[in-house]
């Protein structure tokens, strides 16, 4: 069990402090963090969880949150940004979550696009962004991210296979430890939304933080699908891929790699 005391402690002075709303078992952390937006909650409340019972991840589909196994946390932010910088959000997020992992258990995760944690070829880890507009501001944004910590068995079915930190570091990794690192590093991330250098700086740290921006023969899967080379993001974060018929702007959807021969 996380011991939200000592987080508490460890948060002192961050925009967490104070906010951190914990439940042994809930349905989403993202659905509590925006029920919890939509009623006034504060900039910086952390909605987290020992167990998820109708875990979600993007497209719909279900994120399978053993109890105890995994951190399942979402964050809820009201930052003062353009909604139409929004696509940058989760790969911000992507950023914290890869360099929290990397403190806490020494590993080097490879970010693809546009919001899933690898390490290798195995997926660890993925992140859900959702939001709410006023015009052209943002009215708040709640980051979901769900991390594979202390795993050993996964659905052999699945499209990406899984791992966990446990697995790939060879110890057991500390849940706590990893939390407290990623809640510091979303803040810095999270503050590098509302500075105009740092925000159109997000698409080459990520571009630089993965294997799967530039280069890499994939499949779009989604309402743009097509085949090719990822040829980098734009401005916005979307993914340029470039294909027979010319480069398509990605906008929405997934990559996985594509078969070669």
């Amino acid at each position: 069990m996380l011991d939200v005391v000592a987080l508490e402690a460890e948060l002192s002075g961050t925009v967490f402090a104070g906010k951190l709303h914990f439940s042994a078992v809930t349905g989403s952390t993202n659905t509590d963090a925006t029920e919890a937006a939509r009623s006034g909650a504060p900039h910086g409340s952390v909605y987290f969880a020992d167990e998820q019972r109708a875990g979600r991840g993007r497209g719909r589909h279900a994120w399978h949150s053993v109890a105890g196994q995994g951190l399942y946390v979402s964050v809820l932010l009201r930052p003062a940004m353009a909604a139409v910088h929004l696509p940058l959000l989760p790969l911000a997020a992507g950023l914290a979550a890869a360099a929290a992992i990397r403190e806490a258990s020494g590993l080097k995760v490879d970010l693809r696009w546009p919001n899933d944690l690898l390490l290798g070829e195995r997926k660890c880890g993925g992140i859900l962004a959702e939001s709410k507009t006023e015009g052209a501001a943002v009215a708040f944004a709640v980051v979901g991210i769900g991390i594979n910590v202390h795993q050993r068995e996964f659905d052999p079915g699945l499209a990406t296979p899984a791992t966990s930190l446990d697995n790939e570091a060879g110890r057991r990794v500390e849940r706590q430890a990893l939390l407290a690192a990623l809640l510091k590093s979303l803040e810095r991330e999270a503050l590098g939304l509302e500075d105009e250098a740092r925000l159109r700086a997000i698409p080459a740290r990520v571009e630089q933080a993965s294997t799967w921006m530039r280069g890499r023969q994939v499949v779009v899967h989604g309402p743009q699908a097509c085949a090719g080379v990822t040829d980098g993001l734009d401005e916005y974060g979307f993914l340029r891929v470039r294909t027979p018929a010319g480069v398509v702007t990605v906008q929405t959807g997934g990559i996985r790699a594509a078969e070669v021969g």
